[in-house]
């Protein structure tokens, strides 16, 4: 028995036909749906049909009258931007207006439709098939000006495309496969060694420990930044030359980049160090000591010994007249200029460092006096070399200075300040003559004892006198100090006043490099050549400045006394109240002084409680919610950025009495929520 039965038949699709149509024929549809102007411009579409004619044709409509009869016309309701592109060039007569233009022509459906399905359906490119197409391109032998060109972009877009593309094949898979953003990716990409760049991704296993300042991090943290004063000295392009690389972040500013080989770079500077004091071994000093910082300390109870200035020769004045001249007229030329240019602002900078050259040269120094003092060399915080010429250590002072100070009082101890570390130079043994002869018989004829009364008598008798005339009072105070501060060991005054500083740069090494430290040594060097040499002539110096001179010079001495330091050991709080009503009656702002809270300084060596209290005073609620997610290396830096410009304090550098209205707390945490 056999059985029948229809077999099911599958319906064959039938594609649209293409057709080529003048381009005179063709009309915009109001069928298409794309609206919003987006992506590439028909300004460069244009020059891309041009350069290599037209990739995808139009999807047209035949066009009808009332009756349903094709009128010979096509409207286009898919590839509007197309038409217009070739539009342009038809109106630049790039292109004729009969040129047939491949199109499909559809029938049946709705306009609409076929117009939303054309943009819909289209699957973007992945970014990561532009990488690396433009990868292949510049590996085909086209250079990043020419696929730069070709595609409309930026070379820097071209070269942060490159830069993403030679990343690590398995991070270029893991961005493919969504585990790692666009943001990590270019983080990672800030370093070119592949090996490095996958164990960071292995160290930062969670999605949420890879942000990009955490990847950045971990990946320069052995790297030293162009703007460190080191990198600054020996130069980039010095470090390049000797065989070192430096890291450059394409998508962020990394101001100059990170110096890669950090042991290199120290060779370098230790020969930029050497270098120079061997040059000022030549000179004939004793000794060099050589620093990339200069403890702030490092000179106390050392003398410094007066140099004198070397006058300039007429050809050296003239030439300084000509740089002062073109100064003044390259800055007359662009008063009015917001912005000066490139090649003009350089020239003035040069002008400058110049200038300083000539006003900063080497003093002149006794030989003798050379061949007992040493030199410091030091790096600036502008990472040029600071040469400081001129200082006697106690042990190579003259030996008669050192017996007649044993003599005078075998108990006096350094009591020298040594603000700025500078002491004036010690004065020669006074030659003995006819009259001191006889007064010292005179003196001798009498006992000790006597002596001893007389001079009792006296000294009560000058505390009653002195106790009545304060500016003498105050004179003979400032000449005590004086001695104290600026030169060694001297002996030269009656008054018993213990003028001491501590020295500071154990509690903060980087002190010597503060603007007030600057100050203070800079005020000191100009005290230095304002004074005698020679102790027993300070006497009339003294009474011949005027009152504001010596209330100057008693201010400067005095501050070098002052010791505020809160230590472990040593709290001192009576004292440390004395300093906050002084500081109170001065008028002190560390603000003004320069500091400010960074993360290297202080937040990020405080609790995440206390950044975030911080925060809250100098922003507000809403500015410390807004990073409380964070990790305490994230929070730092974002509170470091939410600080700046505040002039928010920690509790032990603020004025006392300092109100929280006082602070700017002006913000919109809203741009640092979604981090």
């Amino acid at each position: 028995m056999t059985t029948t039965g229809k077999r099911s038949r599958t319906k064959t699709i039938t594609l649209a036909a293409s057709k080529d149509i003048p381009f005179d024929r063709l009309v915009l549809s109001q069928s298409n749906v794309r609206q919003v102007k987006a992506g590439v411009t028909i300004e460069d579409l244009a020059k891309d049909i041009e350069r290599r004619g037209l990739l995808q044709g139009l999807l047209v409509r035949a066009v009808v009258d009332d009756d349903k009869k094709p009128t010979g016309m096509f409207e286009i309701p898919a590839g509007g931007r197309r038409y217009r592109a070739l539009e342009l060039l038809v109106s630049r007569k790039r292109l004729k207006p009969d040129t047939l233009v491949p199109c499909i022509l559809r029938e049946g459906g709705l306009a609409e439709e076929d117009s939303l399905a054309e943009n819909v359906q289209r699957v973007p490119l992945h970014p990561l098939d532009q990488f690396r197409t433009f990868l292949t391109l510049r590996e085909k032998g086209q250079s990043e000006e020419e696929i730069a060109a070709t595609f409309f972009v930026s070379v820097q877009v071209v070269r942060q495309r490159l830069k993403l593309a030679s990343v690590s094949p398995r991070l270029l898979d893991a961005y493919a496969d969504d585990e790692i953003g666009l943001d990590q990716l270019m983080a990672f990409a800030v370093c070119d060694d592949h090996q490095r760049q996958e164990q960071v991704f292995e160290e930062l296993g969670s999605p949420h420990e890879r942000q990009p300042w955490a990847i950045r991090r971990r990946l320069t943290e052995q790297a030293v930044r162009a703007s460190d004063k080191r990198a600054r000295l020996v130069g980039l392009d010095a470090y390049i030359e000797a065989g070192g690389t430096i890291l450059r972040d394409l998508f962020e500013a990394d101001d100059g980049g990170w110096l890669q080989d950090a042991a290199l770079l120290d060779r370098l500077v230790t020969g930029r160090l050497r270098q120079a004091g061997e040059a000022l071994c030549a000179e004939g000093w004793k000794w060099v000591d050589s620093f990339v910082s200069r403890p702030f300390d490092a000179t106390y109870g050392l003398r410094r010994l007066q140099g004198e200035e070397i006058p300039l020769t007429a050809e050296e004045e003239a030439g300084r007249e000509r740089l002062r001249a073109e100064q003044a007229e390259l800055e007359a030329a662009h008063a009015d200029a917001d912005e000066l240019p490139d090649d003009v602002d350089a020239r003035l900078g040069e002008i400058e460092e110049l200038l300083e050259a000539i006003e900063r040269r080497p003093l002149r120094f006794e030989a003798e006096d050379i061949a007992r003092a040493g030199a410091f060399v030091s790096v600036d915080g502008d990472g040029k070399l600071r040469i400081e010429r001129g200082f006697v250590r106690p042990e190579d002072e003259p030996v008669a200075d050192v017996e007649i100070e044993a003599g005078e009082n075998e108990n006096e101890q350094d009591t020298s300040s040594g603000i700025a570390a500078c002491d004036k130079t010690d004065p020669d043994p006074v030659s003995s003559g006819d009259e001191t002869d006889e007064e010292n018989n005179q003196q001798r004829s009498l006992t000790d004892r006597l002596m001893a009364e007389l001079t009792a008598h006296r000294t009560v008798a000058l505390r009653h006198v002195l106790g009545e005339q304060p500016n003498m009072a105050f004179l003979a105070a400032l000449h005590a100090v004086t001695l104290r501060c600026f030169y060694h060991h001297a002996q030269d005054s009656c008054l018993e006043l213990d003028l001491r500083c501590t020295g500071l740069d154990a509690q903060a090494p980087d002190l010597g490099d503060s603007r007030p430290a600057r100050a203070i040594g800079e005020r000191h060097d100009a005290w230095i050549r304002t004074l005698p040499n020679r102790p027993e002539d300070l006497w009339d110096a003294l009474m011949a400045f005027d009152d504001d001179s010596r209330q100057a010079l008693f201010a400067h001495c005095i501050a070098g006394s002052i010791h505020a330091v809160v230590e472990r050991h040593n709290r001192r709080p009576r004292a440390m109240a004395h300093a906050d009503r002084l500081a109170t009656a001065v008028g002190l702002d560390m603000n003004e002084a320069g500091w400010k809270p960074t993360a290297a300084n202080f937040l990020a060596r405080v609790t995440k409680a206390q950044i975030l209290e911080a925060v809250r005073e100098a922003r507000g609620e809403d500015a410390a919610r807004a990073i409380e997610h964070l990790k305490k290396d994230k929070m730092a830096e974002q509170a470091e950025e939410l600080l700046d410009g505040t002039g928010w304090l920690p509790e032990p550098l603020r004025r006392p009495g300092i109100a929280d209205a006082d602070l700017n707390t002006d913000i919109e945490p809203e741009a640092l929520a979604a981090e």
